[in-house]
């Protein structure tokens, strides 16, 4: 019989922020959840000269994959920041208690804003190449960007370890 080897990793604690980085069962429910959300808000912020129903089947997949490529770009930051400064009281409160002292709460509030900033340039020029002229289609990517961004950067993930 053969004996395995390999490492095994019982109790794994990393930052919330990190699941999108990590394939899992969880992104069977993520994924619909947040296209349901962005499908909402479009629809929401459409004008109602629009046929909403045909323009949001038609382009909340392309906005859906926008923001979850805007989700990675800000949990990027928080993860350089986090992997480059081990051992420090920042990347602690980083992973795990945003609120816990002011620096970490600055790198979490500029990963945020970055995320959402690339959300609505990304959406925008999604809604223009679709047809929105450009007023609509700031309003309606400036909604998306405000009320789909990643503000489960700010969760303190400490809480899920006690």
């Amino acid at each position: 019989m053969e004996k395995r080897t390999g490492v095994r990793v019982y109790n794994v604690m990393f930052p919330l922020w990190m699941l999108v980085w990590w394939p899992s069962w969880l992104w069977l429910a993520l994924i619909p959840l947040n296209y349901g959300i962005d499908a909402l808000v479009l629809r929401l912020s459409l004008p109602a000269d629009t046929d909403r129903a045909a323009f949001v089947r038609k382009h909340t997949w392309k906005i859906c994959l926008a923001g979850f490529a805007s989700d990675f770009l800000g949990s990027a930051l928080l993860f350089a920041v986090y992997a480059f400064t081990p051992g420090d009281p920042l990347s602690y409160n980083l992973a795990y208690a945003p609120f816990g002292n002011a620096a970490a709460l600055a790198v979490t509030l500029t990963a945020l804003v970055l995320s959402a900033g690339a959300i609505f340039l990304l959406d925008r020029r999604i809604l223009r190449r679709a047809g929105l002229d450009p007023g609509k289609a700031r309003r309606a990517a400036r909604n998306l960007a405000v009320f789909t961004a990643p503000y489960l950067f700010l969760f303190p993930s400490g809480l899920l370890y006690r």
